[in-house]
């Protein structure tokens, strides 16, 4: 059973898209979610009659406001920033081919809040305190994945321990 063609792949039946389709490809898949340039250029490629014409719909589109790279960053940052720190955002804007000054700007504003980020992501997955140093290991392993630096996973871990619940002594 074959799959009919959409926006991820050309139609092998047909040739490339007149401007107007390509356009209207375009606006589909902006509608979806925001993407950065070089995204959008490399799902359109396969559809588009020549390089040039790509280019000149990709400028169109920037001139109008409808595909605008740092908006896109910074709508991916937001999404991202809910569960992973600002390396792991620099590193997704970097692959999408968003440009250096574009995500030095959003990774700021992703660090600016990073240490408040790893106290919730990690008291949402560690409700009790580590007990052994194998358990610290793996919290800090956890966070590290996730993208936090180094100096925040020790801030997280040194304040996760004294706020546990039970940890104070009453004489």
């Amino acid at each position: 059973m074959s799959r009919p063609a959409d926006d991820g792949g050309p139609d092998a039946e047909r040739g490339p898209d007149s401007p107007k389709e390509l356009k209207a490809r375009a606006l589909r898949l902006l509608m979806r979610r925001e993407h950065s340039r070089v995204e959008l250029a490399r799902k359109l490629a396969p559809h588009a009659e020549s390089e040039e014409a790509l280019e000149l719909l990709l400028d169109e589109l920037v001139q109008k406001k409808f595909l605008s790279e740092d908006r896109m960053a910074e709508a991916r940052a937001h999404v991202l920033s809910r569960k992973y720190g600002a390396s792991r955002v620099r590193h997704d804007l970097s692959a999408k081919g968003v440009a250096e000054e574009t995500i030095e700007r959003v990774a700021a504003e992703a660090r600016s809040t990073e240490l408040e980020r790893a106290l919730a992501i990690f008291r949402r997955k560690f409700r009790e305190p580590a007990g052994t140093p194998q358990d610290r290991a793996r919290r800090m392993r956890f966070l590290a994945s996730r993208g936090f630096s180094s100096d925040t996973i020790r801030k997280v871990l040194a304040q996760s321990g004294k706020d546990q619940p039970g940890e104070e002594t009453f004489d």
